[in-house]
């Protein structure tokens, strides 16, 4: 299979920064919000999970599928491939674990109480459910945080030799 030039490999990386950056930025924001919000206010708590649905629909969601098709775009067209380093090939797994994450709990969650304080109003606000969705949400974003954070670090200092072939 034919390879990227240097040239477009670096492009490659500059969007591969910018998706992570979405990403990234995005799960930071949704962690801001949650710090934010007065759950005894009913609009306001309604409002700010609006604005955390429409971050991880439009950001996060863009920047994770961006950050995955980049992936693999790095994986087939250039010398890095899947399993040729181990840094990669843990990166790759810490992704998935973190993406299924992501949609499983994080977004569920978000989709649950959105759906409480849709049909409930301001009762949501002291269901135990809701209270543990938010609460388990917030978790499983501190989680992420630190997935993208050990990622990071896997990127820069590359920790694990190139596997003998």
């Amino acid at each position: 299979m034919k390879k990227l030039g240097t040239k477009a490999t670096r492009w490659l990386k500059i969007l591969h920064i910018v998706l992570v950056s979405l990403f990234f930025g995005g799960i930071m924001s949704s962690l801001v919000l949650h710090f934010t919000m007065e759950m005894a206010a009913y609009g306001q708590t309604l409002e700010l999970y609006k604005n955390v649905v429409t971050i991880s629909d439009y950001i996060v969601r863009t920047g994770a599928v961006g950050t995955l098709l980049v992936g693999i775009i790095y994986g087939f067209f250039t010398n890095w491939g899947f399993f040729k380093h181990r840094w990669v090939t843990v990166k790759w797994i810490l992704f998935i674990i973190q993406t299924v994450v992501g949609i499983n709990i994080v977004d569920e969650l978000m989709m649950e109480n959105m759906a409480l304080l849709e049909a409930e109003g301001s009762k949501a606000l002291t269901n135990p459910v809701f209270i543990d969705n938010h609460t388990n949400r917030q978790y499983a974003v501190y989680f992420q945080i630190a997935v993208t954070l050990f990622i990071f670090a896997i990127s820069v200092l590359r920790p694990w030799k190139k596997k003998k072939q």
